[in-house]
């Protein structure tokens, strides 16, 4: 009983110390159990026994990963992605599992242990892979999109080779018949789970859910997911293949979003115990004395592997820096990798000779990934260089595109919020630019005569292409803050005066954006709490002119650049005396100007009836300057006021 508490404390101070180690360093928590599962285990500090209890607890961990992966099984998802899925990654696991069994039988592996071995090298890091996709926004990138189709279909791969691979650890007399038996076994099981199990399932669920407990729809989903995997065991399947069953069943329901939020925190503390259990198998002393066999292993996954997606990714169409992206990408071995070398090392398919440097080299393999995915644009070039070739035809074409616009507006991103600017930007006949990365949607509007182009608009020429010396605005229309602050950055370097207005989340970047320039930064938080205040004030009777001038107030206490216009070629003065009106105009202080080297203070713009109400500036970006902040060379002023107030004041500014 101590030893078991013992056991449960150490993995539970491993797992909180793991956890914050890898969040603070922005690493996959996956590596980070992997590496203290060699560190606590029995070939190193020995603190944990790699006890068969132990393996049998973390083997709960890969059933609710496979559940998850049901969660994630779309049909009309697969059909969208046929080709990718089922073309381009059927062809990456087939091809990877071939060339490694030919590899492993020349030198002198059995035959069915190759294969095994082939398919736990065909995989790779859905974890990390789509982790790092994401945080880079290429998950829409035609390099994205092969990653992710394969990734995909090994996923499901798996599921076949986790029949497979007890089978091949049958006497060559028994296979035939034991395989016969899986398939059939997996047919009838599948067949009754689909066609059977989802009418009992949904009203069984309606049941429970209707009972409005959140502890009672928990027990009822771990019963439902336990009780699949004991059957598909029972049937002398595998404990994963039931979960997967039951992610899949679940999946078509309108209880998905409820069950995976649900099953998050059991898949991810047992995950991370199995993690743990493999990294424990692994005995350093082994690894050391076959350290060639690691390194031209690792070499291997990392060049071979990489070799072969990229080969594949050419012949499915792809360009060659996108082949080159693709392999890069996939060239690690993954999670289900290690499930399959679990299972081959304990059904004795692998030795303990083979096991122990193909276990390092995946560990290696993994730790790789984060770098390689980092410097990808870099080795890209150094592998493809006909890259450059395609990025001068991109800034061609949306030069070409730009070509005789002049005052636009450049709308960075032409995804929904993109597409409704660009429809008011049009209905109030002004001219703009859109600059999307996503290939279909530019496809897709193409027929449609809309200034749309392929481009990235954080890179410095593509801004250049779509013309930011003639423009009149810049928006980024989507949340990303990395691509924001590189498109200011860019515009500071080359037009200082020219706002440009960026879209976030929350309040959480505001001040960072501005400081880096943004003339104003918007923010969804804001303003849909400002909607739901409106629409909540006047249900409750507040008149509807008061609503207005509340949310009116508040938006220009929040939005300074609100408290006034930029006056265009389209006011005219009307009954509103739009000259008496304040507006706002930008200055910028050029050499020679009178301003630099004097104070807010000594200017004496409050004469004028103006204020300075924002100062854009390297590295400096305040909404309420003071009145001793010094005016630098550089340095654009917002200032608001009336129009004479305004000429005076550029002129003081300026001239002295």
């Amino acid at each position: 009983m101590h030893s078991s508490l013992q056991l449960v404390l150490i993995l539970l101070a491993v797992a909180v110390l793991v956890a914050a180690a890898a969040r603070a360093l922005r690493l996959p928590t996956m590596l980070g159990y992997l590496l203290t599962g060699i560190a606590i285990g029995p070939f190193a500090l020995g603190w944990i026994p790699d006890r068969p209890d132990a393996r049998y607890l973390a083997e709960f961990g890969v059933v609710f990963l496979m559940f998850s992966v049901g969660l994630e099984f779309s049909l009309p998802r697969l059909m969208t992605m046929r080709l990718t899925v089922f073309g381009f990654g059927g062809a990456q696991v087939v091809a990877t599992i071939a060339l490694t069994a030919l590899i492993a039988w020349l030198l002198h592996l059995p035959l069915l242990a190759a294969l095994a071995l082939g398919g736990i090298m065909s995989m790779s890091s859905t974890a990390i892979v789509s982790k790092l996709l994401a945080e880079r926004l290429e998950l829409q990138t035609p390099h994205g999109r092969q990653i992710f189709g394969a990734l995909l279909f090994q996923d499901l791969a798996v599921v076949p080779l986790l029949i497979l691979i007890p089978a091949f650890a049958q006497e060559s007399g028994a296979m035939a018949t034991k395989l016969a038996l899986a398939a059939l076994k997996a047919v009838a099981v599948l067949g009754f789970l689909l066609f059977v199990g989802q009418r009992i399932m949904r009203p069984w669920f309606q049941w429970v859910a209707g009972h409005k407990s959140p502890e009672l729809f928990t027990l009822n989903l771990l019963l439902f997911t336990l009780g699949l995997a004991f059957l598909t065991e029972s049937a002398g399947l595998s404990l994963a293949l039931g979960a997967f069953l039951a992610g899949m069943l679940i999946s078509e329901t309108e209880y998905r979003y409820q069950v995976e939020d649900d099953i998050k925190p059991f898949r991810d503390v047992l995950l991370g115990l199995f993690f743990v259990t493999i990294g424990m198998r692994l005995d350093l002393m082994q690894v050391l004395l076959n350290w060639r066999d690691v390194l031209l292993l690792v070499m291997a996954i990392l060049v071979g592997k990489g070799a072969l997606v990229a080969g594949l990714a050419m012949a499915f169409g792809s360009s060659r820096p996108t082949a080159v992206r693709t392999a890069l990408g996939l060239a690690q071995a993954g999670e289900f990798g290690f499930v399959l070398l679990a299972q081959a090392a304990d059904l004795h398919l692998l030795g303990a000779g083979i096991t122990q440097p193909v276990l390092a080299a995946m560990v290696v393999s993994m730790l790789i990934a984060p770098l390689v995915f980092h410097r990808m644009d870099v080795l890209t070039r150094l592998i493809a260089g006909s890259e450059w070739a395609g990025r001068a035809k991109e800034v061609h074409d949306i030069a070409v595109k730009t070509f005789g616009k002049n005052q636009h507006v450049i709308v960075c991103g032409y995804g929904r919020s993109g597409q409704n600017l660009a429809r008011l930007l049009e209905a109030e006949g002004l001219s703009f630019i859109a600059l999307d990365s996503d290939p279909e949607r530019i496809r897709a509007v193409a027929a449609s005569g809309v200034s749309v182009v392929y481009g990235d608009a954080s890179r410095r020429e593509v801004l250049v292409a779509a013309g930011l010396s003639r423009a009149q605005a810049v928006v980024v229309t989507y949340a990303d803050v990395h691509s924001s602050m590189a498109i200011l950055r860019h515009v500071r370097e080359l037009r200082p005066e020219l706002p440009v207005i960026v879209r976030t989340i929350d309040d959480t970047h505001i001040d960072a954006l501005k400081a880096a320039g943004a003339a104003e930064v918007v923010s969804e938080v804001m303003e849909g709490s400002l909607m739901l205040a409106s629409h909540a004030l006047m249900l409750l009777g507040v008149p509807l002119s008061q609503v207005l001038k509340r949310i009116r107030d508040v938006r220009e206490t929040r939005y300074a650049m609100m408290r006034g216009f930029f006056r265009g070629a389209s006011d005219v003065d009307d009954e509103l005396d739009q000259d008496a009106q304040p507006r706002l105009h930008t200055v910028l202080i050029t050499q020679g100007a009178a301003a630099p080297g004097h104070t807010l203070e000594e200017l004496k713009l409050d004469d004028l009836l103006v204020e300075v109400v924002a100062i854009r500036r390297q590295g400096i970006k305040g909404v309420d300057p003071q009145p001793d902040t010094r005016i630098q060379v550089g340095d654009v002023l917002v200032l608001r006021g009336a129009a004479d107030g305004l000429a005076a004041a550029e002129f003081r500014v300026l001239q002295g």
